[in-house]
């Protein structure tokens, strides 16, 4: 008994001494501070709007999506592997710095030109009215703020600065909170439409504010030319970001369309709210995987060191998903009352595919990372347009047999098949 205790004890100490694990708690604080947000915020829209108003807000969310990596340029995966790379070569650094910045200000201006100069016929298609022009412009306007915001907190991940990116992800969770409620409450769904497009500009001041005094942050490191040299390895990930953006938000955005015209649109709100949990129970996840994950797989080169550090991942995160996902399903009845209103109460059915899909997501995301890491360009974007391809054939499928749960059945068959791809493509580095 005494060994095993001793053997349990080593185990502990040896788990919890993991780098990935640090950086768990490093992003605990800030993970808890922003699933606490999410969730009041969820709340109260979803009260005031309804389930009809949420899934309209998550069709502009989708192309939010989508017209914000098109306002960075795609580059700030980039931006985090070369600034982890490069970080010890003081002159690579001002290369990279002042190349992200002109791609940034370039690609994010240009986007706020169309959006504004669209913005009826973007009214018409992305939120099925023209009554909603406003929003595309004021978006238009806003949009270099927070393309810039983005690419600040890209540069800090690049150089690991943990405990600040930590800090100011809290406050900006606090903040965006604070700017959702008060328009949410004063304006009601146009109020709900405006802070999804504007609050993360908001956040470029907080950001600005808190990284002033790093030495890094001075106009000497971003007045150089744009590198011919770093753009076109900028542009490999610009492929990749692009390729996301236009992949996933849009198929969730025709399958959505299909829900609200052809079913109901109460229906299309309770995959929207499953959504929505989704997204805050994976944000443990997928925080510590930008943060320490892909700046890590950046500045490994041995393929033993490279197969340790997915091994180790694996080791950490699973027993996490399968002990978290269990309890989010045996409690989905509360997080449905405590999140939504009785309306939503029928999404309990979409838990089970939800929960089961996302499980098999995050282990091919732990090596589909490498791909963004390793700059596989052609690799990801055939996975991406294959995989999302087919999640939109499946979807309408599963949808014609069994309704709206059907989008959940396709995305969990999706996503087994692309850990298998994910499990070949890789192979010799795993086996």
């Amino acid at each position: 008994m005494g060994v095993l205790i001793q053997r349990l004890f080593f185990l502990c100490r040896r788990f919890t001494s993991a780098d990935i694990v640090k950086v768990f708690s490093f992003t605990a604080m800030s993970t808890l501070v922003k699933m606490l947000t999410g969730l009041i915020s969820v709340k109260v829209v979803a009260s005031i709007i309804g389930p009809a108003g949420v899934a309209l807000v998550g069709q502009l969310n989708n192309f939010a999506s989508i017209v914000m990596s098109l306002s960075s340029g795609g580059i700030n995966s980039g931006i985090t592997k070369y600034i982890a790379e490069y970080k010890k070569d003081e002159d690579k650094i001002k290369d990279c710095l002042s190349t992200a910045l002109r791609i940034t200000v370039v690609c994010s201006l240009l986007v706020g030109v169309f959006l504004i100069l669209f913005n009826s016929y973007l009214s018409k298609v992305i939120l099925l009215s023209p009554d909603y022009t406003y929003v595309f412009i004021i978006f238009g306007f806003t949009i270099l703020l927070y393309a810039l915001n983005l690419m600040l907190i890209s540069i800090l991940n690049g150089f690991k600065e943990f405990k600040r990116y930590v800090r100011i992800n809290i406050a900006n969770s606090v903040v965006g909170l604070i700017f959702t409620l008060s328009f949410v409450s004063v304006l009601g769904l146009p109020g709900a439409l405006i802070s999804a497009v504007t609050y993360q500009s908001v956040m470029f001041v907080i950001t600005l504010w808190m990284i002033r005094k790093l030495p890094w942050f001075t106009w000497n490191n971003f007045k150089r030319k744009i590198s011919g040299v770093l753009s076109r390895k900028y542009l490999h990930y610009t492929l990749m970001a692009l390729t996301t953006a236009a992949t996933l938000p849009v198929s969730q955005m025709l399958l959505r369309g299909y829900v609200i015209s052809e079913i109901s649109p109460v229906e299309a709100g309770w995959w929207e709210g499953m959504n929505r949990i989704s997204h805050m129970y994976l944000l443990v996840i997928t925080s510590s995987f930008s943060v320490y994950y892909l700046p890590r797989l950046s500045e490994l080169k041995d393929s033993v060191e490279i197969r340790r550090e997915i091994v180790k991942a694996y080791k950490v995160i699973i027993p996490m998903l399968l002990v978290a996902f269990t309890l989010v399903y045996l409690l989905r009845t509360v997080v449905i009352r405590i999140l939504f209103t009785p309306e939503f109460l029928p999404m309990e059915n979409l838990f089970f595919w939800q929960l089961a899909g996302d499980f098999f997501k995050i282990c091919s995301w732990l090596l589909s990372f490498l791909m963004v890491a390793k700059s596989m360009t052609k690799a990801f974007v055939s996975t991406e347009v294959l995989f999302s391809l087919s999640f939109v054939i499946l979807g309408f499928l599963f949808m014609r047999m069994n309704g709206v749960v059907g989008i959940n059945q396709a995305y969990l068959v999706n996503y087994v098949v692309y850990l298998i791809c994910m499990v070949v493509v890789f192979r010799k580095l795993i086996f």
